[in-house]
């Protein structure tokens, strides 16, 4: 068998992926009409928690978030909690000092001095350590923080199972 032979019924074809720069949002409904669903769990309204998300997917900070939403900063970070944003203020040691103090070990005080954290930090770490992200929420989120800023390095990162 020769080598004409073997690639005879052989075709080569040529296709390049399509890239693009910006991933779309593919729901109709603003942010907040998304975010109804979830107002009994949402620390205020759905407009405000929208609020929240936008400014803080385009680049803002918490404290920056907080206050184009016109919410405190531990509203505004409860709500990226809740939404899926992963924050928590507290060390591994705070975390503890402040597992002690939910079990009724040590009074607030002390947690809060042990902990070296000031009221604000203190009363949102027992947040997030009493309550859990709310399920589905970050999937309606998704969309918003996928068009607020693209990866501009999407293009030159690899696959994990490129390597394989």
């Amino acid at each position: 068998m020769t080598l004409s032979e073997i690639a005879a019924g052989l075709e080569v074809t040529t296709e390049q992926r399509e890239r693009g720069v910006v991933e779309t949002d593919g729901t109709d409904a603003p942010l907040a009409e998304r975010l109804t669903e979830f107002e009994a769990r949402l620390p205020c309204c759905p407009g405000r928690a929208a609020a929240v998300v936008d400014a803080y997917t385009e680049g803002a900070s918490v404290g920056r978030a907080a206050a184009v939403a016109d919410v405190p900063r531990t509203t505004a970070a409860k709500v990226l909690y809740l939404l899926g944003e992963p924050i928590d203020p507290l060390t591994p040691t705070a975390k503890r000092v402040l597992e002690d103090w939910l079990a009724g070990e040590i009074s607030r005080t002390e947690a809060r001095t042990l902990a070296g954290l000031g009221d604000r930090e203190f009363a949102l770490g027992a947040y997030v350590a009493t309550h859990d992200p709310i399920d589905g929420a970050d999937a309606v989120v998704l969309g918003a923080a996928s068009t607020a800023h693209p990866d501009p390095l999407v293009d030159a990162r690899g696959d994990p199972d490129d390597l394989i």
